[in-house]
């Protein structure tokens, strides 16, 4: 057996690898990555990471993003969402936006990984899963980068606030709101508050 074949030997499909990981399977990782990828067991996605494609009836398939983000971060604390994820809270005209944000401790700037576009944004604190909470405040946060009517949405999000959990949200607007942010929420969570306490 070659040292290639036994290095493929360690490749699991559906992976993604980083050169420094291969090199504990082989002493000339460079000249058996250039074989890898002439003969197409690996592809590569960016600098120095590689993906061994899972085949299915219509062809390789991509790397699932998580995996692929966490590879590249080496690091699995990270939140990877996008603005579509605002269309779940029904307060944002519905809109398909391609872009993917990675809220993270380490990279900030835009990266692409194999075919897509991430946007690493560096923040101190965001949660381990996108709760209706968060994406509220989020939306908030980045409302200006959303190509419809603002004060539009800021109304809806208005009469969204009286129906959720106010404690969550409270909770959320302090923790992940920009000032902008909190400035605006807080007074429509205690004027909430203020109704049912009145009811």
């Amino acid at each position: 057996m070659t040292k290639l074949e036994e290095l493929k030997m360690h490749l699991k499909r559906g992976k993604v690898y980083r050169r420094i990981e291969l090199t504990k399977w082989s002493k000339s990782v460079d000249r058996h990555l250039e074989f890898l990828l002439e003969d197409g067991t690996l592809k590569k996605l960016s600098h120095g990471v590689y993906y061994f494609p899972k085949e299915t009836a219509f062809g390789p398939t991509p790397p699932d993003e998580n995996v692929l983000v966490q590879s590249f971060l080496k690091d699995d604390r990270f939140l990877l969402t996008s603005p579509n994820a605002y269309n779940s809270l029904g307060v944002v005209p519905t809109q398909l936006y391609n872009k993917r944000t990675v809220y993270n401790h380490k990279r900030y700037g835009e990266f692409k990984l194999g075919n897509r576009k991430f946007s690493f944004i560096v923040k101190a604190h965001f949660p381990k899963k996108a709760t209706t909470e968060f994406l509220l405040v989020d939306l908030v946060n980045n409302i200006e980068s959303l190509a419809a009517d603002h004060k539009e949405i800021l109304k809806n999000i208005s009469y969204k606030v009286q129906a959720m959990d106010v404690k969550k949200l409270e909770h959320a607007v302090l923790k992940y709101g920009t000032v902008k942010a909190r400035k605006f929420l807080l007074p429509l969570i205690d004027k909430a508050e203020a109704k049912r306490h009145a009811v």
